[in-house]
């Protein structure tokens, strides 16, 4: 999950910013997950230990809701349609459940990796 990711230089710049965000706009429009009913964090593969350990930590209603989004949007895609408008997730509703939990697993491995690897020198008096 950790890519490297230009979000904290462009947020910075307020120029750059507002530049970019109708491109972001157009690009995940484009994606077209979203007329599935699809939000972005559903995208990420559950192929990693992290994401498997993030998925138990997600709340059971928020869990219930993430595989009925999948199970919709997988018929969906078999019988090749689209769902209607009001069923397609909105961009206000394309909010991040599962990446700040993917962050906070990743942020407690480097520590527990850090104290693992911490080493203890006796001073001589």
């Amino acid at each position: 999950m950790s890519q490297p990711s230009l979000v904290n230089y462009i947020v910075k710049r307020p120029w750059l910013s507002r530049f970019m965000k109708p491109l972001a706009s157009w690009y995940a429009n484009a994606a077209g997950y979203r007329k599935l009913g699809l939000r972005a964090d559903d995208l990420i593969p559950e192929e990693s230990e992290t994401v498997l350990l993030a998925l138990k930590r997600l709340p059971p209603k928020e869990a219930y809701d993430r595989v009925f989004r999948l199970r919709r949007a997988f018929q969906a895609s078999l019988a090749h349609q689209l769902l209607p408008k009001e069923q397609q997730t909105k961009p206000e509703e394309d909010v991040e459940y599962l990446s700040p939990i993917i962050r906070e697993i990743e942020a407690e491995a480097k520590e527990r990796d850090d104290l693992e690897s911490l080493s203890l020198n006796k001073r001589k008096a």
